[in-house]
């Protein structure tokens, strides 16, 4: 590409003759080379949005995408191993714990989320491929958002994605509703199903604490939790009788148009020893990260948590101790199940607060989108407490972070034979080779 260069006056430019170095001309001024860039044609102004921070994973990499009151939503899977036997059934049953419309204490929205893999799948069997989820959205009311796009709800997204942005999807909430979690909780199925398959991974959340009803640690055995237990009743507690009272305590609210919220506890058994890494990318971090993306969390508790500060180092350490003649474990588990970062193999727990729902059929005090000070009813159909559907999505989420630490730890650690002094295989749960169509 060819360039000009051309003279500019400057104040203190060297004399025409070059006998100057630099001094001022009887004219005062100076002259000095200019390039002159070939001129790029104009392009009109687009209003762009860049939808940064839609994905997670950098093995198992999960995109979501979609609005709340849009035509759909749901996430494209890239990373997912081959030959792993999916169906849409195999995520349909942690969508169907996901749905709105399940009982009294949640939204009465009504979406049956039927999910389909559009790629990714051949005769039964991921073929390594992306895979495409779609859920489409079926019971839109967007009329119901009418004064939310002139007025912002208190401790919601709109205004902050306006601060941000200066454009938003105001019908529900666009990418900040919940409903953007169908994506997650889709891609979430088939990590734990690939956890479960190769190292006989399960991952279980419950509720722990609706509002001021907190369910005693004591009245849960982790070792022999269930799903059954979980899923007996409509809040998710495994507790019968904490069940009902944080029932009524939610349904207390409900009828007020207002909301609470609430504890989710996770744990994660038969854990692989070895997941995660020392530094910045530790298994707890990662895990952190992940289910406070989650909509409305406030609060993460690992292991101990905070109670573990009221403690000394003799109390809260984990001793070790030998089990049978080769493995080793811990006699107490303040750890959480991960040390330095890394799985240790015990069960991993954590505890996940959630906010109350920002969205309340109650009269506040607010500003509108063009600065002025108002009151807003919210309108629309809204969960009087997040947890009971929270609760397949902190499994997704965990589950998202467990299979892409699996397969960094895979690619890493497992190229070359192990040193079975001081490791063991990850591969835990030994499956029968699948049997490929020809």
């Amino acid at each position: 590409m060819a360039y000009t260069i051309s003279i500019k006056p400057f104040l203190g430019a060297p004399s025409s003759d070059g006998s100057s170095l630099g001094f001022l001309q009887s004219s005062s001024k100076l002259y000095i080379p200019c390039l002159r860039l070939p001129a790029r044609r104009s392009q009109s102004k687009r209003l762009e949005i860049q939808a940064a921070g839609s994905s997670y994973g950098t093995y198992f990499r999960v995109t979501t995408f979609g609005e709340s009151h849009g035509g759909g939503v749901g996430c494209v899977i890239d990373g997912c191993p081959p030959r792993l036997p999916l169906s849409e059934a195999d995520m349909q049953v942690d969508l169907d714990r996901r749905r709105p419309g399940q009982s009294r204490i949640t939204t009465p929205r009504k979406e049956t989320d039927t999910c389909r893999i559009a790629s990714g799948i051949a005769d039964g069997l991921t073929t390594g491929s992306p895979i495409k989820v779609e859920v489409p959205n079926t019971d839109q009311r967007s009329n119901d958002y009418s004064e939310m796009s002139l007025a912002y709800r208190p401790s919601h997204a709109d205004a902050t994605y306006d601060f941000k942005y200066g454009v938003r999807s105001v019908q529900g909430g666009g990418r900040s509703s919940a409903r953007e979690t169908i994506g997650r909780v889709a891609a979430g199925a088939v990590a734990k199903k690939i956890l479960n398959q190769y190292s006989g991974t399960e991952i279980i959340a419950y509720v722990s604490q609706v509002h001021k009803v907190v369910l005693p640690e004591d009245l849960v055995d982790h070792e022999t939790l269930t799903l059954d237990q979980i899923e007996n009743n409509i809040v998710r507690c495994p507790n019968p009788e904490y069940a009902e009272k944080m029932i009524a305590a939610i349904d207390a609210v409900r009828v007020r148009g207002d909301s609470v919220g609430g504890v989710v506890t996770c744990i994660v058994r038969n854990v692989p020893r070895g997941l995660g890494s020392p530094v910045f990318d530790k298994l707890e971090a990662e895990l952190a990260k992940a289910v406070m993306s989650l909509p409305a969390t406030k609060g993460f508790e690992f292991g101990s948590g905070f109670a573990g500060t009221f403690m000394t180092g003799s109390e809260h350490n984990d001793e070790f101790y030998m089990e049978g003649n080769s493995r080793i474990r811990t006699k107490t588990n303040r750890s959480g199940g991960i040390q330095g970062g890394i799985s240790n193999g015990e069960i991993i727990n954590m505890r996940i607060g959630f906010k109350p729902t920002s969205t309340i059929s109650r009269k506040q005090s607010t500003v509108t989108r063009d600065k002025h000070e108002t009151e807003l009813i919210a309108r629309g159909r809204h969960d009087p407490c997040v947890v009971p559907r929270a609760v397949p999505m902190v499994e997704a989420a965990v589950a998202l972070v467990l299979v892409d630490q699996l397969m960094a730890q895979y690619a890493q650690c497992m190229l070359f034979p192990i040193n079975p002094a001081l490791q063991e295989s990850m591969e835990l749960n030994k499956q029968e080779p699948v049997q490929v169509p020809h």
